[in-house]
């Protein structure tokens, strides 16, 4: 039986970002648990802010177009979604919006369809992003993809990390390991 294959980013892409040290984490234990795992960094896919009188004059921005064919082959997302004023990132946002357009070969939001998606966030807030969560689901439920009821929020992240990544709460760490393989898990049956 073929792995199944999971994309996994940050909507955040600042070099000490408390998401990035939560999703590192996530994708170990979901390649322990058997998926292939494709872990991006937005920084490497620079993208103009969406704005459909460029799309129609240039095209999709050749980075959409990666990142859109990155969406395609692979079945999962593991998600870590940093909280911006009690909402999404734009990074994040911008993301989602130009891998939605429609191109040449493929309709609007193509590259959603069958996906599900494990959310999570950390902050230095007492919630842990927990409001801006509330928007990631309703966001990703919206364009067709089946987001987990399971999540995680750590919140006060600037004291939840040791110096090796790991979470210094063995229950929030062992939380954040069963999101990786509870999402591989899901996908192995509903792929099978």
């Amino acid at each position: 039986m073929p792995k199944s294959k999971i994309l996994a980013f940050s909507g955040s892409t600042r070099r000490e970002s408390f998401n990035r040290r939560l999703l590192a984490i996530t994708v170990t234990a979901a390649r322990e648990a058997g998926a292939d795992v494709t872990h991006i960094d937005l920084d490497d896919f620079p993208l103009p802010i969406y704005d459909q009188d460029l799309e129609q004059e240039s095209g999709p921005p050749e980075n959409a177009l990666k990142l859109k064919e990155l969406f395609l082959t692979h079945q999962g997302l593991l998600l870590a979604c940093p909280e911006y004023n009690s909402s999404v990132t734009p990074l994040w946002k911008n993301t989602i919006d130009w891998v939605s357009r429609p191109d040449s070969t493929r309709s609007a939001l193509a590259a959603y369809n069958d996906k599900t998606a494990v959310i999570m966030s950390a902050s230095p807030g007492a919630l842990g992003g927990l409001r801006g969560l509330v928007h990631v689901r309703s966001i990703l439920a919206n364009i067709g993809v089946l987001v987990l009821p399971e999540q995680l929020a750590i919140g006060s992240a600037s004291g939840a990390f040791d110096d090796a990544g790991n979470l210094i709460d063995p229950k929030q760490h062992d939380k954040a390991r069963d999101l990786g393989k509870l999402l591989a898990s899901v996908l192995d049956r509903l792929h099978a």
